[in-house]
């Protein structure tokens, strides 16, 4: 059905038009993907710091120097005329009336939240990779999406968007989904940017971005996505993180969960190390239908009482069309929060912290990210790994010690602690916020 729409949209010349925000590792790659195999989406506009970044997809699919637009009039104009646009200021894209639906690749917390905001602001949908965004302030932001009558959305292609697919493929069979897993290759939480280095610049990376996946920040933002999107929990904070002899099928891995746990409860998401298909995702589902039971005998997928379902593969940018399409034509998320945090990610130490540290952040020296049940982050007072960076360390902090709003004293006012403050009702982050 989408392929058949976009088809319509590209003979009728009346193509998706999309602001690419962010000219990265995944953003160009991103945006050429759409330029040369996607009929039906028109990548207008390319914001990045770097013109030169953002000027790449362009010259990459031959469509000549792209011209340069420092206004939102220029930006529109220059679209309008069907020429290719460049800026460093991507709100620019989310100002213009050329533009209908903004693709936020930034991987920016305070960065995604005023991109957002802006774009919902002016009527466009937001499609993206930045789990830790949605899973930072997403709840607040869909409700101000709902109530703009757009859509945000993480993409298809990164786990979560893959994961929420193949979960309502198995709730579409009338089977009941109980642990949504993730497949990782290693995990050490005191990885950092210098021991990633080398790796990185092999892939053309930044070395913080691949910390981030290796300390295990990343898998628990993304794991927090897709709990908060179907209601479920973790088990433990951190997670389980079963540890499988490497290239152990996923479905024998699994068999080291709890079943009466995963039976009795509302659902876990959690992950799996070093069994295959590696860097696939999975889903644990229940059926208590004997006709469904018989026919899953036939079709080779066991005994029961759980199934095991296997994602061998996620493809990032080659998948985003997909999730631009069901946002602009369908009014359809990928993957959104239903309704308030269940799962968050916390910030701990990845060394001994003392007073006078100012934290870091993502993928960096200081911190790494561990998944808890929302409500034990309210009642204990925990500091969200989102909100940590830039934060000033008031007391000595063990490494591995979660931290607390009280151990830190929060940066100047930042959106993103304004917007986490609307969505958790008016409730001051930490009374010496802002000092």
């Amino acid at each position: 059905m989408i392929d058949r729409d976009l088809q319509r949209l590209e003979d009728a010349g009346t193509p998706i038009r999309a602001g690419l925000v962010g000219a990265g590792y995944i953003g160009v790659p991103a945006a050429v993907q759409l330029i040369r195999h996607v009929p039906g989406i028109r990548v207008a506009a390319i914001a990045s710091h770097q013109l030169e970044d953002a000027g790449k997809a362009y010259q990459l699919t031959g469509q000549g120097q792209p011209v340069v637009a420092e206004k939102v009039s220029q930006v529109s104009e220059f679209i309008h005329q069907g020429r290719p646009v460049v800026t460093e200021d991507g709100l620019l894209l989310a100002r213009s009336d050329e533009i209908d639906v903004i693709l936020d690749l930034t991987a920016s917390i305070e960065g995604g939240a005023a991109l957002a905001m802006t774009a919902i602001a002016h009527g466009k949908h937001v499609v993206g990779y930045n789990a830790e965004l949605t899973a930072t302030v997403g709840p607040i932001l869909k409700q101000k999406a709902d109530r703009a009558g757009v859509v945000i959305t993480e993409a298809d292609g990164d786990q979560p968007g893959v994961l929420m697919n193949l979960y309502r493929f198995i709730q579409g069979m009338g089977m009941r989904p109980v642990l949504c897993g993730n497949i990782k290759g290693l995990e050490d939480h005191y990885r950092t940017p210098e021991t990633q280095k080398n790796f990185a610049a092999q892939w053309g990376q930044k070395a913080h971005m691949v910390t981030s996946f290796a300390d295990g920040t990343k898998i628990s933002f993304e794991q927090a996505v897709i709990a908060n999107a179907t209601n479920m929990r973790v088990a433990k904070r951190g997670m389980i993180g079963l540890q499988a002899a490497p290239g152990t099928p996923v479905e024998e891995a699994v068999s080291q969960f709890d079943v009466e746990t995963l039976l009795a409860g509302e659902g876990i998401v959690d992950y799996v190390i070093g069994a295959a298909p590696a860097p696939g995702v999975f889903i644990l589902a229940v059926s208590d239908d004997a006709l469904h039971q018989q026919f899953m005998r036939y079709y080779k997928m066991g005994d029961g009482p759980l199934y095991c379902f296997i994602r061998p593969y996620h493809l990032c940018h080659l998948e985003i069309a997909g999730s631009i399409a069901r946002a602009a034509l369908y009014g359809d998320a990928t993957i959104a929060p239903q309704g308030a945090l269940r799962v968050e990610v916390v910030a701990a130490a990845k060394r001994d912290l003392h007073p006078g540290d100012k934290l870091d952040g993502i993928g960096q020296f200081m911190l790494y990210g561990q998944c808890e049940n929302a409500d034990v982050v309210q009642r204990e007072d925990l500091l969200p790994m989102g909100l940590a960076e830039g934060a000033v360390v008031q007391r000595e902090i063990a490494r591995d010690d979660v931290l607390h709003f009280g151990d830190v004293r929060m940066p100047a006012e930042r959106l993103v602690d304004r917007l986490r403050e609307e969505q958790e009702g008016g409730r001051i982050l930490c009374r010496n916020d802002y000092d």
